[in-house]
């Protein structure tokens, strides 16, 4: 098993648990002969700080796994996948493995049902995807795995984009229930990995302000907020998103659900500037990530300011404002900084009812703030 060392004057991030480690960061990198490999992390006094699986074509060329010295192995990884199923409540439709967080850097799983929706995100879990599908299967009794290897971030692994089922059986769209909606699932071309399970417990709440209420679900996708909304009694439910593949999905669940919701293809920031005179009770705001990377940071915080600025000026007095942002590089402080800038300028008093955050089956790594993603605020509004 090699060793990576880190620089001598290596400090704070790294020693302090945090299981990523970058290129600038080491002496010098190993051959490529052992991408995907296990190699131990050594400080410069060459004691050990944990095992990882290594890739020199990364930026990130270490990722740890384990504290002591443990190879990357298939029994391991089973025992590993045990542990990370066994952590997750029994939900027929849930997230059982999520990458650093469940000690199996990059590796995604989702459950629907009988279906398992995999990817993979470094080198390492590439290679062995086979027997990881192999021992999803034996450990869940699905029946399909669907690989969605189509994320962008694969490229900076040296990996290809793809999408395709193990063994490259057929799988035709099919109804799952969620939250006591049915929605029909195209796991194969559908957005993320088929549906955004890290939203499941935020439709819930969102939807016990519905009743009574005109509500608008801005960037609704597949409708989910819309959908629970009106099961819960709003008086009236817009869902609005500028997919319209998104809008025709969002409509035949409404019907399938025989529950009273419109959907409109547009765009959410033309849609306040051409309606300025229609107001709501409850808006819902969850938009894709305007911040991709710390680079886009500031131009995704001006986006963030300007649609909530709008929703707010939309809003009755006493009404609700659910919002929310996956941008990763977007912390729950720099968020709260951006609504109370738009509050003020809407003229607008808020009053915190929750602050939000990505499903419990998502874990956030206490020494990884990367693995804490979404976060939200539930508003009302004066």
């Amino acid at each position: 098993m090699k060793s990576l060392f880190l620089q001598p004057r290596s400090r704070g991030r790294v020693l302090s648990g945090h299981p990523w480690v970058f290129a600038g960061e080491v002496q010098s990198l190993l051959p490529d002969a052992e991408n995907g490999k296990t190699v131990l992390l050594r400080d410069s006094r060459k004691r050990i700080l944990g095992s990882g699986i290594y890739n020199s074509q990364s930026k990130i060329v270490w990722r740890r796994y384990s504290m002591d010295k443990q190879p990357f192995s298939m029994g391991y990884i089973r025992h590993v996948l045990k542990k990370a199923i066994a952590r997750r409540s029994e939900e027929s439709c849930r997230r059982l493995v999520w990458s650093e967080s469940d000690a199996l850097p990059g590796l995604v799983v989702d459950q629907f049902e009988k279906v398992l929706v995999v990817q993979a995100l470094t080198l390492a879990m590439d290679m062995r995807l086979p027997a990881i599908a192999t021992t999803l299967i034996e450990l869940t009794d699905a029946e399909t795995v669907v690989f969605r290897n189509d994320a962008t971030v694969r490229k900076l692994e040296g990996l290809d984009a793809y999408t395709r089922t193990f063994e490259d059986q057929p799988l035709e769209p099919f109804d799952v229930e969620i939250g006591g909606i049915t929605y029909k699932l195209d796991l194969l071309e559908g957005q993320k990995t088929g549906f955004y399970l890290d939203q499941r417990e935020q439709h819930a709440l969102v939807s016990s302000f519905a009743s009574g209420r005109k509500v608008l679900d801005a960037f609704c996708n597949q409708g989910a907020f819309a959908l629970q909304c009106a099961k819960a009694g709003a008086e009236s439910v817009l869902g609005i998103d500028s997919s319209d593949t998104a809008i025709e999905a969002a409509t035949i669940n409404a019907e399938a659900n025989e529950l009273e919701a419109s959907f409109q293809s547009a765009n959410v920031f033309d849609y306040f500037s051409d309606n300025r005179e229609e107001k709501f009770d409850l808006i819902i705001l969850d938009p894709p990530p305007f911040a991709r990377s710390h680079g886009q940071l500031e131009g995704g915080l001006k986006g963030y300011k300007e649609i909530n600025l709008r929703a707010l000026k939309a809003l009755n007095p006493g009404g609700i404002l659910a919002t929310y942002t996956c941008s990763q590089a977007v912390s729950m402080e720099v968020f709260s900084s951006v609504l109370t800038d738009a509050a003020s300028d809407a003229r607008r008093t808020a009053r915190i009812l929750h602050h939000c955050y990505q499903a419990s089956d998502h874990p956030v790594m206490l020494s990884m703030p990367e693995s804490e993603y979404l976060h939200g605020m539930i508003l009302q509004v004066d």
